[in-house]
């Protein structure tokens, strides 16, 4: 069986910005589940996943414009200029923080400025960034036939087991 659309799939993975630090990986939270061609996963990888069989194991990269893309390609929108503190310079490239409906911090880039008006961009914390992969094919579930395929789990340690090692 081969990773195809519709297709449920459970993988090992670590996803790492280039030469850098991991973003996530299944170490720290267990295998991932998704639903291949669900829309839940980066497409870029999703199309780098696909055709590989249970056991199967892949590393790569994905180039910054396929992953989180570029600033250039991120979103822009109008802001009032009285949203603002009175005063301030709100020239090109100024970057502010700020925190969004939910209490999260978010970023955001002046694209430019009129008297009323006030262009954002609002930056991804890894854009711009290429994306180090690393995937090892676990199950693989057809809910069309219902059939499926996986790796048997690693047994369990010795000492979940009661058993002592000499």
């Amino acid at each position: 069986m081969r990773i195809q659309r519709g297709e449920k799939v459970r993988l090992d993975y670590e996803l790492k910005v280039k030469g850098g630090e991991v973003i996530e990986s299944s170490k720290k939270t267990g295998p991932i589940v998704y639903v291949h061609g669900g829309g839940k996963m980066l497409p870029a990888l999703e199309q780098r996943l696909e055709g590989m069989s249970i056991g199967d194991e892949k590393r790569g990269l994905i180039p910054a414009s396929e992953a989180f893309g570029t600033e250039e390609s991120l979103p822009t929108r109008d802001l009032p200029r009285r949203e603002f503190p009175a005063g301030e310079k709100l020239e090109p490239g100024r970057v502010f923080e700020a925190k969004d409906p939910n209490g999260r911090p978010i970023s955001f880039k002046i694209v430019s400025s009129t008297a009323d008006i006030v262009k954002v961009r609002f930056l991804h914390a890894l854009a711009g960034k290429d994306i180090e992969f690393y995937v090892r094919v676990l199950v693989i579930d057809d809910p069309a036939t219902r059939k499926r395929e996986g790796l048997a789990p690693p047994p369990p340690p010795a000492e979940a087991m009661g058993i002592e090692e000499k």
